[in-house]
């Protein structure tokens, strides 16, 4: 655990990937929620609270492809995985990542 980052610093500006947590004070909701989305990576994001609409209203706010609140990878495999921004592209597990295997076609026919 590293304490008392600044979103400047490295550790807090690429996607680590271990188990790191590095701990950026904020003062506000509206706050902490810029400083998530102040990345060019959005693989994952967690959030503890014990108020729901908290609960709710933050993860609505996050740029990440998974969001977990007051727990830590607790995906199921109907879930899907994969990141926004630079943290990957597309969806594997879940219905979402049948697109993959999939290429849609329109015809229409008039007789």
């Amino acid at each position: 655990m590293y304490t008392n980052v600044t979103n400047e610093m490295r550790i807090a500006r690429e996607e680590v990937f271990g188990p790191v947590l590095a701990v950026i004070p904020f003062s506000s909701e509206e706050e902490a929620v810029a400083l998530a989305n102040d990345s060019d990576f959005g693989l994952a994001a967690g959030v503890w609270t014990t108020d729901v609409s908290r609960a709710h209203r933050v993860p609505a706010q996050l740029e990440a492809g998974q969001i977990y609140v007051n727990g830590w990878l607790a995906g199921l495999i109907e879930g899907p995985f994969g990141g926004f921004k630079n943290s990957g592209y597309g969806r594997e597990k879940g219905v979402e990542a049948l697109a993959h295997y999939t290429q849609t076609k329109f015809v229409a026919v008039t007789l």
